[in-house]
């Protein structure tokens, strides 16, 4: 049984004030995070603040690059060439790296973001395109999901990769996540989420669709940060993984 978790949080998403306080607050909690650097929400600004807010904490940093649509915060397919997509996702973390240097921070992870997330999974030529924007950025991991075309790529090019689960999301029956579209995708209430986070954490294994466990081994687990409660959940998260002994740590998996 696993007694150490690394927990991660998407942050940099919400706009003014309001979200820095919830970034801060989630940063309060995860041992890693991922921040959203131009391409489905963020600008300049929330970047320098939330880099700044996390090396405070020392949690480590990541990349969240996306589809270049904030219009539909790159929850959606953007119909684009590989080398279009390529182009913006090298500006977004070009942009959050040279923003990283100049307060000393390092990009350890690059994180895709939603549908792109999901699309890199399955497509092995954008898998590749995620894969060489973190290796020319001399970026360590890739986080993403576990026994993904993204993760067989990751690993074939030498690259560390941390499989990822989720607590407010919920799985089907073949291991992947249930389309947001669909009725009950999103865990809302704070017992469940702590609930699902506790069996992935010490029995490797997670609800699915149907009620039957399936096995879901990560190395990381993700909070979202425009869940309703999320802080109130993180809070209770990390109370419960404490008081069964387990501690939330950035490990870095191979």
């Amino acid at each position: 049984m696993n007694r150490t978790i690394c927990l991660n949080a998407d942050i940099g998403e919400l706009p003014g004030e309001a979200g820095r306080a919830m970034d801060r607050a989630i940063l309060d909690v995860v041992s890693r995070c991922s921040i959203a650097c131009g391409g489905h929400a963020g600008d300049e600004e929330s970047m320098r603040v939330t880099l700044k807010a996390a090396r405070a904490r020392n949690v480590v940093v990541g990349a969240h690059p996306s589809y270049p649509d904030r219009q539909n915060f790159g929850r959606k397919t953007v119909a684009m060439s590989h080398e279009e997509l390529e182009m913006s996702l090298r500006q977004q973390v070009r942009t959050l790296a040279s923003l990283a240097r100049l307060q000393g921070v390092t990009l350890d992870h690059l994180k895709p973001h939603g549908a792109l997330y999901n699309d890199a999974a399955r497509d092995s030529n954008l898998a590749e395109i995620v894969v060489r924007i973190a290796r020319d950025a001399r970026i360590r991991a890739i986080i993403g999901p576990p026994d993904s075309r993204l993760s067989k790529i990751a690993h074939g090019t030498g690259m560390d990769f941390l499989a990822e689960g989720f607590a407010d999301r919920r799985y089907a029956g073949d291991g992947s996540l249930v389309a947001r579209s669909e009725a009950g995708a999103v865990i809302d209430a704070t017992q469940a989420q702590v609930a699902q986070v506790i069996g992935i954490v010490e029995n490797g294994t997670v609800s699915a669709q149907g009620s039957h466990a399936i096995a879901l081994n990560v190395d990381t687990i993700c909070l979202h940060g425009d869940t309703a409660g999320a802080v109130h959940s993180a809070l209770a998260l990390r109370e419960a993984l404490h008081a069964r002994g387990i501690e939330i740590k950035a490990q870095l998996a191979l």
